[in-house]
């Protein structure tokens, strides 16, 4: 019976439940190493003597080095191997987190936050990689969504922890901060101890008989290679090579889609209470506006999981960027508006845009064969944070020189990019086989798009 059957339309067994834990433990620790330092840098700054320039310097460090750590990791990943990269990761995590418990200088600090930021920046590629080419395809895109709900867990046990941390750890509690890290890399390190090398992996580069033990160690002794859809071997096919023969347009789509998705994301969610102060939300309705704005980011992520499936990776990617955007544009146009009309603006916003942020780990993984696929994840990684960078540093200036209702305008006319973007290159992936999606067939879907008018009116619902 097993002989007929592919891998990929097997159960959830328990070793893909425990590779979701594994591989989602790389998010929890990059929401919990972007946001400790929020904490901590109160502390942080009178005791090391920081002026401006390097408090702003620290801050942005994790996300210069995740910048590198993406390409780092793709191209590592897709030469050495997803197991080897696998612990990498947590490696630099353990080391870094504890150096920076005796760091004495903001120039020390940089660099070992730099490091941690090139950890969570391997992570992407190898962990994402990792878990799709060994998860049925009826699973994947839940499976790989759920990595994002899991950052934003890591940055709320972060603000708990941290404050926790700080409120009864004396003065040199900020040291214990942000060491902290170390507890989380030792224990994702440990659970990813056993995970095998992935047999796709092994077959891109002619190790056959080792996949074929693995696949029978994963799934059964009844079944082999002949259980996992047929794909291409190409020892010596570079990253270069792939994107001249037809994927530089799948490239193009996951930079854009991903940085278009991001930007206003962490302009938001790095500056709610000041954006919320220029709307004239003060007092309780800014500081409770923070919290709900926080939980419908959570909520709209935990929907769009859900949805990933029923609705499809391409209709939910442009219901995401549609409203989301119309709720931005609104909030540029209602500026001057009443307190909860301003609110239920950014709580829908929170709300739809959750779609584009659990894509932003879904499509990459799905529309690149595996020779380049971490190299892929790798590129989006890294052209993401420019976009989380430029919102994240722009967003005071922007407010200050030309006002919340530019502001909005623009973070509105990001989103129309990705949208339009989206609405010409996204291929429909949901039902298809990992082989499937990733070959240049599935553009066909998106080649078309006036087709596809109607359809996108009748699913608005999300």
């Amino acid at each position: 019976m097993s002989a007929h059957i592919s891998v990929e339309d097997v159960p959830l067994s328990r070793f893909h439940r425990l590779l979701t834990v594994r591989s989602g433990g790389g998010s929890f620790v990059d929401g919990y190493v972007l946001s400790i330092i929020g904490i901590a840098m109160t502390k942080v700054s009178p005791a090391l003597g920081l002026n401006a320039f390097w408090e702003g310097l620290i801050a942005a460090s994790a996300l210069i080095g995740i910048f590198f750590g993406g390409f780092l990791g793709g191209v590592l990943t897709d030469r050495l191997g997803r197991r080897l990269i696998y612990f990498v990761g947590p490696t630099l995590f353990i080391l870094c987190s504890l150096a920076q418990f005796w760091v004495q200088s903001g120039e020390m600090l940089f660099i070992l936050r730099l490091l941690s930021g090139v950890a969570v920046g391997i992570e992407y590629p190898v962990a994402t990689a990792f878990l799709v080419e060994f998860l049925p395809k009826k699973y994947r895109g839940p499976c790989l969504a759920t990595l994002t709900i899991l950052w934003f867990a890591g940055a709320a046990t972060a603000y708990m922890t941290g404050e926790a941390i700080l409120y009864f750890g004396g003065a040199e509690a900020w040291r214990i901060a942000l060491a902290s890290t170390a507890v989380i890399g030792l224990l994702l390190f440990l659970i990813r101890l056993g995970t095998p090398e992935s047999p796709r992996w092994l077959i891109s580069k002619g190790r056959h008989a080792e996949a074929e033990v693995i696949i029978r160690q994963v799934y059964g002794d009844n079944f082999s290679l002949k259980n996992l859809p047929a794909q291409s071997e190409n020892k010596h096919l570079s990253f270069r090579s792939l994107l001249h023969s037809g994927y530089g347009k799948r490239m193009a789509f996951i930079t854009v889609f991903w940085t278009c998705s991001v930007i206003p994301v962490f302009a938001v969610y790095a500056f709610a209470p000041k954006v919320l102060d220029a709307l004239h939300l003060s007092g309780n309705w800014a500081s409770y506006g923070s919290v709900a704005i926080t939980l419908l980011f959570v909520m709209g992520c935990i929907i769009a999981t859900r949805l990933v499936n029923t609705l499809g990776r391409r209709k939910l990617l442009l219901q995401s960027f549609l409203w989301s955007g119309l709720a931005l544009a609104l909030l540029g146009l209602l500026r001057d508006g009443p307190s909860p009309v301003i609110l239920l603006l950014f709580g829908t916003y929170a709300l739809f845009i959750g779609g584009a942020q659990v894509l932003q780990l879904v499509y990459p993984n799905e529309i690149f064969p595996t020779e380049i696929r971490a190299g892929a994840v790798g590129i989006g990684t890294s052209m993401s944070r420019i976009g989380a960078a430029i919102g994240t540093w722009l967003i005071p200036v922007s407010l200050q020189t030309i006002g919340i209702g530019a502001t909005m305008y623009i973070a509105a006319g990001i989103t129309a990019v990705g949208l339009i973007v989206s609405w010409f290159l996204a291929p429909e992936t949901a039902s298809r086989s990992l082989e499937d999606a990733a070959s240049l067939e599935a553009d066909q879907t998106a080649s078309a798009p006036a087709s596809s008018a109607g359809k996108l009116s009748k699913n608005n619902a999300w």
